[in-house]
């Protein structure tokens, strides 16, 4: 390292010490473009970790899929260049583009991917990725160029979750490291991870379908917004991938320093309320919970009036949406008197447990609020993300309350899982989601929009809203995603101009 290097990285160290920012720009690195970010990945293994920070990073960039979703929420070929379905919709086939190649300049063949897709379907993973192809009966190459899946039963959802990180395709020969050394055909690759802080991305030699036009990328991870708002203004960070302080908007507005997007998002902010608790196994309890909120008006605090209102687990992108956002109207009288009827006219204690993120410790603050005025008090506990929070109120369900952002496509089929954290078991509502997952495609929407209404009229959480897309970056980046219509913060496009 150049003596001035050294010397400016000194000053960087001290300037991190003394005002707590998670990111430092360096004369001469304009070759790298920095990206702020709140959740920090706690580990680069996607099979068996389900921390959504982890594909925000690595998918499309690093690992790729046969298809993709894009930033219309359409699917499209990647390592696929196409692909086919039987009549009776129980074989897929999949023609592989011949030009993929891993990091590692192995060819990215048939058998490499069924060897994937069989380790993801068939070793201990996370479960949502288990569930995702547990329609699968065999993954097999047939020659280099095509993969062969077949199921068990017909699922009308197999090709978007192979577009998520259930169809991430691993190099085989490099995987014994993957939550440091992840083993992708992706146009980067990770050069540095500091659990907590920072994830270094570098262009592929390899990068097969375009060649990245941003050499270097740097994810920086901040747990407290106003440092990451800061640090843009002041010329430490390039890009805001998600603004969770939309009352910053304003002070971004010079276009001749930043540019700021709006999209959409997958992002269902919900309360989650855990189904099998004594208290909220009731009903009423959790209509109660559902009226005494007023879902506006905690729009208007958390996010300056940003975002959509929904009702249901299901963004206005999804082809089975339907607007259920008055179907627990605000009335506080009413919360109070379903109260009452279910045995708590003299009050009730619930836990609210949340990660540490902005937009649900700013949720929280409103909430304990309007429950308290109708008798239900709340007892407040902030957990760190995602470390404690997946472990606390996702792997163990120790709670009563929470506040979480569910990013993933298509993720209303959780709520059929009677053993994910919400604990919710209705009958009717897993049939219709299977119905919709194996019967005729022609029924799929209808059943959805069914499944999506029972989930709604159950009160089985309370759906607060849809989180928006506020990317913000320095004038000259271009290229960044407008939607978030998957998991990835994807870089494919990205560009930096020279000013």
């Amino acid at each position: 390292m150049r003596a001035g290097l050294r010397a400016a990285a000194a000053a960087c160290a001290l300037v991190l010490a003394l005002s707590g920012l998670a990111g430092c720009s360096q004369e001469g690195a304009s070759d790298t473009v920095v990206l702020g970010a709140t959740a920090a990945p706690p580990t680069l293994d996607l099979t068996t970790n389900n921390a959504a920070a982890i594909p925000q990073t690595l998918l499309y960039n690093v690992y790729e899929t046969l298809l993709r979703v894009d930033d219309g929420g359409e699917l499209r070929p990647l390592l696929a260049r196409s692909w086919s379905q039987s009549a009776d919709g129980l074989r897929y086939a999949f023609r592989l583009d011949d030009r993929a190649r891993f990091a590692s300049g192995a060819r990215v063949d048939a058998a490499a991917v069924a060897d994937s897709l069989n380790r993801m379907r068939s070793r201990p993973t996370i479960e949502v990725v288990r569930t995702q192809l547990a329609a699968v009966a065999a993954v097999s190459a047939q020659g280099e160029d095509t993969v062969v899946i077949t199921l068990k039963q017909r699922d009308n959802f197999l090709l978007y979750n192979l577009s998520g990180v259930a169809g991430i395709i691993i190099d085989p020969a490099r995987r014994s490291d993957l939550a440091r050394h992840p083993a992708g055909s992706g146009p980067y690759r990770v050069t540095g991870f500091s659990p907590g802080e920072s994830v270094d991305l570098e262009a592929s030699a390899t990068a097969w379908h375009e060649r990245p036009q941003v050499p270097r990328v740097r994810f920086s991870y901040y747990a407290d917004a106003t440092s990451q708002t800061a640090a843009l203004l002041s010329g430490d960070l390039d890009v805001i991938t998600d603004l969770t302080t939309p009352q910053a908007v304003s002070r971004f507005s010079d276009p001749k320093r930043f540019t700021v997007t709006r999209g959409t998002t997958n992002g269902e902010v919900v309360l989650g309320l855990n189904n099998f608790t004594k208290a909220l196994s009731d009903r009423r309890v959790r209509e109660a919970i559902n009226m005494a909120i007023d879902r506006k008006g905690l729009l208007d605090v958390v996010w300056n009036g940003q975002g959509t209102l929904i009702g249901s687990m299901v963004p206005p992108t999804d082809p089975w949406y339907t607007d259920l956002s008055k179907r627990w109207p605000y009335d506080p009288a009413r919360a109070r008197s379903l109260l009452a009827q279910a045995g708590h006219a003299h009050g009730l204690t619930l836990r609210l447990r949340v990660p540490t993120l902005p937009y649900a410790t700013a949720s929280t603050r409103v909430i304990t609020d309007m429950l308290g005025r109708v008798g239900i008090t709340v007892v407040t506990d902030e957990l760190e993300f995602p470390a404690r929070w997946l472990d606390v109120v996702y792997t163990r369900a120790d709670y009563d309350m929470t506040v979480i952002a569910h990013v993933e496509p298509h993720d209303i089929v959780n709520w059929a899982n009677p053993d994910y954290y919400w604990r919710y078991r209705n009958p009717t509502f897993t049939r219709l989601i299977a119905e919709a997952a194996s019967g005729p495609a022609g029924q799929s929407t209808a059943k959805m929009r069914q499944a999506a209404t029972i989930l709604s009229d159950d009160a089985a959480g309370d759906f607060l809203y849809l989180m928006p897309k506020i990317t913000v970056a320095k004038a000259g980046i271009t290229g960044l995603q407008r939607n978030a219509a998957s998991l990835s913060f994807d870089l494919t496009s990205l560009r930096r101009s020279s000013r």
